[in-house]
């Protein structure tokens, strides 16, 4: 499986903005040599990766040595990579078309970062989404809260307040889907 260039850029620019320069190198230190030397010579952003190296390990590198093994920061990069993917012109877009225009591209958008992949849209309603990832041949928790805390961070910037998310049922834990629930006000 591969992930695109831009999903895993922001990486970089999340930690050393939490963590420092610093912080940034220590990261890096603790990384394979071949994914070290893709964020050292910089990431393109239009290149597909290796998701395993470049997207799965380092996220969880990051929990590791900045969050204790807490894979809430996963959810906290999926936050920021949304304000790094949808700004300027994309946020213009994201905050013009309703709600349910905007997740129906949904599928468009995980292919766009993932492939193979594939997600649905099962329910939008007026407070609440359902979306289900059907195709992710490297389940992890990991890209799973990443993928949330995507979604989470693009819905409030449509404007959405409060807005929860569960995942009832993951690929990660052997389900036959991963289940993305998101309810605001």
């Amino acid at each position: 499986m591969q992930v695109k260039g831009t999903a895993i850029a922001a990486l970089p620019k999340f930690i050393e903005e939490k963590h420092g320069p610093e912080g940034l190198k220590k990261w890096k230190n603790s990384l394979a040599a071949d994914a070290r030397k893709v964020f050292d010579d910089g990431v393109m952003l239009s290149e597909w990766y290796p998701i395993k190296e470049l997207y799965l390990e380092p996220t969880a590198q990051l929990c590791e040595t900045f969050y204790q093994g807490d894979t809430k920061a996963a959810l906290e990069i999926g936050r920021y990579s949304a304000d790094y993917a949808l700004r300027g012109v994309y946020k213009a877009f994201v905050k013009l078309s309703s709600v349910g225009n905007f997740i129906k591209r949904a599928n468009v958008l995980m292919a766009t970062y993932y492939k193979p992949s594939a997600m649905e849209v099962v329910t939008v309603d007026p407070r609440r989404l359902v979306l289900h990832i059907t195709v992710f041949p490297a389940p992890s928790q990991h890209a799973e809260l990443r993928i949330a805390g995507w979604i989470q961070r693009s819905l409030e910037i449509h404007g959405c307040k409060e807005v929860g998310w569960a995942i009832p049922r993951s690929l990660a834990k052997m389900d036959p889907l991963t289940e993305l629930v998101f309810t605001w006000k």
